[in-house]
């Protein structure tokens, strides 16, 4: 099968102390989907980050998780592109997203980083932002002031079950939108409301 996607990235930041915070949303998204292809992340240094190769549904997807820190995001996707010859339009970068609500997720191409540092960088070292994105909506704490706090807080439990919602549903229209269908998967994905809601 033709892909338009082979390559998928999830924003976080590494280690104990940034585990299951919301900032790490697309990290916790490729890790799941590496978990549904029955596959697991492990340590590539010449990546600067978690790798995976997996065979799901049909599909071939290089999965990477940078352990840079998010405003480092760039060096370790454009590490991974530049071995696999991968262009940035076959790169969907899944990462969290304060203008969308908990439970809810939207693919995009392109775009301007929206004050992200791991989209900031990953523009950076790609020289472009004609890549695609996975926006996980983490919600947004209502005050500017307080961003850097909330992103860095822990999910709780209501969101985590969210999450795993919007996550299952992605994992049900990537296939299309790596294969090339990214309307179809758009108006699936962009249509869907967790149960909670």
């Amino acid at each position: 099968m033709a892909q338009d996607i082979v390559m998928v990235v999830g924003l976080g930041n590494p280690g104990p102390d940034y585990e299951n915070t919301r900032h790490n949303a697309g990290a916790l998204f490729v890790e799941a989907l590496a978990r549904e292809a029955g596959q697991s992340l492990r340590p590539e240094k010449k990546y600067h980050g978690h790798y995976a190769r997996i065979q799901w549904q049909g599909l071939e997807l290089h999965l990477l998780n940078p352990a840079t820190f998010m405003n480092r995001s760039g060096l370790s996707v454009k590490a991974l592109a530049d071995f696999f010859k991968i262009s940035p339009g076959q790169i969907l970068i899944a990462h969290d997203e304060l203008d969308l609500p908990p439970g809810t997720a939207k693919l995009k191409k392109g775009g301007g980083h929206g004050g992200h540092n791991g989209l900031r960088d990953t523009i950076a070292h790609l020289g472009t932002n004609e890549f695609q994105r996975l926006r996980i909506g983490i919600g947004h704490p209502g005050d500017s002031r307080k961003v850097t706090g909330y992103v860095l807080g822990r999910l709780g439990k209501r969101e985590t079950e969210d999450l795993n919602e919007v996550f299952n549903e992605t994992m049900r229209v990537l296939p299309d939108a790596v294969s090339g269908n990214l309307a179809a998967a758009m108006n699936r994905l962009h249509s869907f409301k967790p149960t909670t809601a």
